[in-house]
């Protein structure tokens, strides 16, 4: 539409403001709102936004209009979304970090150790909150490594019992013709919390699922560097997720007063529940959601080297952190962990998928 130039310009100052006159200034600024907002946008997108962050995709609580999704089921609220990780930081304050040491002749005192889980599939619920600072001093690799999985792997399953408890309550409700009162509060609630806006009970289905515990484990060793890092050790990050505006630790080679931080939390088990929140409601693992529920369909146990796949966008490295991902996933046989179960609770779980 091509607006023709006003060749008199008294024409403004001889005649008063009418009804036509009105409704063409308006239609003026309508299309000129239209013209200049995207030259701003371009421009602010080569000047504001940094390329170093927009194509990362670790944004959990970055669920803003300009960094989030652009569907409108997918704009989350951030404080609907994580207002149990946030309420689970707050209850856990004040915590100890226990040494090492100690961890280990906790672990021998209760008989927990990886050979035993890999045999009979059961873990012992030792679930600690921050992680020992010795474990970078443990020079033996493969003890290294089997530490940080005995650490990591209680609270990991415990986080996936949790998802059970929920997709068998929505269930129950999806298989009845009439809801109580507190059944459609509880709804209300887990439609927010997957940031479902649409109030859709398939959606909210396909969101409220677990992440294979072998794939969790493996992304928290590779953005821990096996529990190693400094995030894991001062904020109990495991899983390197990004904040504009929450509390977190700012990477040293940032600029200052720019960029995003880690995600900090207080306790390791809310790093956790963030983590697979991020996944299960995050615009951009959409296609992760899919293929799991393509495994839920088909009866199929979760394969957690097939959904690493769609982790691409995960990190700037895309494909190669895939790679990276399977590799870990391999080498240390994590798949014997996918099927373990958290005594003394969880062998009841069992038929809850």
């Amino acid at each position: 539409m091509k607006i023709k130039k006003i060749k008199n310009l008294d024409f403004f100052k001889e005649k008063s403001l009418n009804n036509l006159l009105r409704i063409f200034l308006s239609s003026f600024l309508m299309i000129s709102f239209f013209y200049i907002a995207p030259i701003f946008i371009n421009f602010a997108e080569k000047n504001i936004i940094t390329t170093e962050f927009s194509n990362n995709s670790k944004q959990v609580l970055a669920y803003t209009l300009n960094n989030g999704p652009k569907n409108q089921d997918e704009v989350i609220n951030e404080n609907d979304v994580l207002f149990d990780i946030f309420n689970l930081n707050d209850l856990e304050s004040d915590t100890v970090r226990l040494s090492a040491a100690t961890i280990k002749q906790l672990f021998e005192d209760t008989g927990y150790n990886l050979q035993d889980v890999r045999k009979k599939k059961l873990v012992k619920p030792v679930a600690l909150t921050l992680l020992p600072q010795e474990i970078k001093m443990i020079e033996n690799v493969k003890k290294r490594k089997e530490f940080f999985i005995q650490i990591v792997l209680p609270l990991i399953i415990q986080e996936n019992n949790n998802i059970r408890l929920d997709r068998k309550t929505l269930f129950n409700i999806i298989n009845k013709s009439n809801n109580t009162a507190s059944e459609k509060k509880w709804l209300e609630r887990k439609y927010k919390q997957y940031g479902v806006n649409s109030r859709d009970l398939s959606v909210l289905k396909i969101r409220m699922d677990e992440i294979p515990t072998s794939l969790a484990i493996a992304q928290a060793a590779k953005e821990t560097g096996w529990g190693t890092s400094r995030f894991a050790q001062e904020g109990n990050a495991l899983f390197g997720q990004w904040t504009w505006s929450g509390e977190g630790l700012k990477p040293k080679k940032a600029e200052e007063g720019k960029g995003h931080k880690v995600m900090k939390f207080n306790v390791l088990q809310a790093s956790v529940r963030a983590y697979q929140r991020n996944l299960n409601t995050h615009s951009t693992y959409k296609d992760f959601r899919k293929a799991r529920a393509e495994f839920r369909d088909l009866n199929k146990p979760l394969d957690s080297i097939e959904l690493s796949t769609h982790l691409n966008k995960y990190a700037e490295t895309g494909n190669q952190y895939v790679e990276v991902l399977q590799k870990i996933i391999t080498q240390n046989k994590l798949k014997d962990f996918d099927d373990a179960k958290l005594l003394p609770s969880s062998i009841d779980l069992e038929s809850l998928i």
